[in-house]
């Protein structure tokens, strides 16, 4: 008889709680009131538009920048027309239209930046349609908060309740990976709040940045326990350190007030400047860098180059480094090599990569099929790529593909230097400025002036070993001194 009657109350109170979520439920809410009208709205009837993507214009570029949209809102667009001008990881690029149609909005204005792949740009909609009707998706509307909060409230009550959570395992048990133990402790979490996903219950770092991404942030506590009455803060007095000691951590710069020693300013990073950064970063942590270096007789190309101004032709020094590396390349292939995941890979094409200086970061613009192409025509290829790479509109064939680096910093006065691999050639040939040098010769033991110039041949050492390197800078070497030859090779 008691064991009914309980059973009796706890049915009648599940009916009212259910009878107040029903009356609740069936009640007609603004938010309600919203949603019915935004489907029978003028609104609703808008034109179906198609999106305009952010596009990967390059295969390391992951995010890009608005620089100047070419065509307004409006606009009719043809397929092939340029859209917009994007800065990719490597150059400004024109993005051209897919589709036929009109351009209906823009979504991204210029001058936005760090635009990740795939997120909408811009809509289109086709040619005859009301453009000024387009159908920009709006954020999903929710349910108000005070009806979330009491329908969570009634399941809650109803369901049974969780299993307790099993007890994670001492701290002793605990098996860390160096990575997640370094990220741990820098930010003072707990491992024992990690979820571990390793082999035998390891914590990987992956593993620890997502607990770092749910933990609460220490500036929460620390604005609770803050005073509730203002009080004046005095001026701190910056102390100067003793002499002879550095400041750890300097201190930021406040824009507006001078500097105190030691600060600094932040400068924002381009696109450009954060993957060469990567990249280079890449190139000297996973690839066996190797050095070599020799001296070239320039007296030879100096001398032809004379003969070409007489005759109005004027080619740079530079521009028979290129034939010479080119030709060497030709006659030793082993050498015109990349290394990818899998090993070697020998390329057919012999193209030169030539690193150009902009304001925005360092650029290697190629000259295609460069063994097979006379001086002048190098030439002329080199300073069209070059102004191109300073204007920023240089084409995504334009500079991928190369399969060796030519870095020539002479015109600057450097002596000598040692070029960073550009991954995944193989090689980068480093040049330096031309130096006149007293020489005896053993013929007639007199001196005579030689015009020296110093190169140094940065390789891999998985593709090119030390004697590879020398066989190649020696023939260079004989192409560079006897420019003749290399018009018949």
């Amino acid at each position: 008889m008691a064991a009914s009657l309980r059973l009796g109350r706890q049915g009648i109170l599940f009916g009212l709680r259910l009878s107040h979520i029903n009356k609740y439920l069936g009640a007609t809410q603004p938010w309600q009131e919203n949603v019915r009208h935004l489907f029978i709205s003028q609104w609703s009837l808008g034109v179906s538009p198609l999106k305009v993507q952010m596009p990967a214009l390059s295969p390391t570029m992951e995010e890009g920048n608005i620089v100047k949209w070419l065509k307004k809102e409006g606009e009719v667009v043809s397929a092939g027309d340029a859209l917009c001008e994007i800065e990719t990881d490597k150059a400004v690029v024109t993005m051209e239209s897919n589709d036929d149609g009109i351009l209906a909005k823009i979504l991204m204005e210029e001058g936005s930046r760090s635009v990740r792949l795939g997120t909408p740009i811009a809509l289109m909609v086709e040619e005859g349609q009301d453009w000024k009707q387009v159908d920009i998706p709006p954020p999903d509307v929710a349910a108000p908060p005070s009806m979330q909060a009491a329908v969570a409230q009634f399941v809650q009550s109803a369901a049974p309740s969780p299993p307790p959570p099993p007890r994670s395992a001492t701290t002793a048990m605990l098996r860390l990976s160096p990575a997640a133990r370094h990220i741990l402790d820098t930010h003072g979490l707990d491992p024992k709040l990690a979820t571990p996903t390793g082999p035998r219950g390891l914590i990987t770092k992956e593993d620890a940045l997502n607990l770092l991404k749910t933990a609460p942030a220490p500036k929460a506590s620390q604005a609770m326990d803050a005073p509730t009455a203002p009080s004046p803060v005095p001026t701190p007095t910056v102390t100067p350190p003793p002499p002879g000691v550095r400041p750890n951590i300097p201190p930021l710069s406040i824009p507006g007030k001078p500097g105190a020693p030691g600060t600094f300013t932040e400068i924002p990073t381009s696109n450009i400047r954060r993957v060469i950064a990567q990249r280079l970063t890449q190139s000297k942590t996973t690839i066996p860098h190797a050095y070599a270096s020799i001296d070239c007789d320039m007296a030879a190309v100096m001398q032809l180059r004379k003969d070409l101004a007489k005759e109005q032709i004027k080619v740079s020094v530079n521009d028979f480094i290129i034939k010479a590396a080119a030709v060497t390349l030709k006659e030793m292939p082993e050498v015109n090599v990349t290394w990818s995941g899998d090993g070697p890979c020998a390329l057919d094409s012999i193209h030169i990569s030539v690193a150009v200086a902009t304001d925005k970061g360092l650029i290697t613009p190629i000259i295609k099929d460069a063994a097979n192409k006379g001086v002048q025509e190098i030439s002329a290829n080199a300073k069209a790529l070059a102004q191109k790479a300073r204007d920023g509109k240089l084409l995504p064939e334009e500079y991928q593909g190369g399969s060796f680096s030519i870095s020539n910093l002479g015109m600057f006065g450097i002596t000598g230097f040692s070029a960073v691999i550009n991954p995944p050639q193989a090689c980068i040939l480093a040049i330096g400025t031309s130096r006149a040098e007293l020489h005896l010769c053993e013929d007639n033991q007199t001196l005579r002036t030689q015009q020296l110039m110093t190169v140094t041949l940065s390789s891999d050492g998985r593709l090119v070993d030390d004697e590879l390197a020398s066989q190649f800078l020696d023939k260079f070497r004989a192409n560079l001194e006897r420019p003749q030859r290399m018009a018949l090779s």
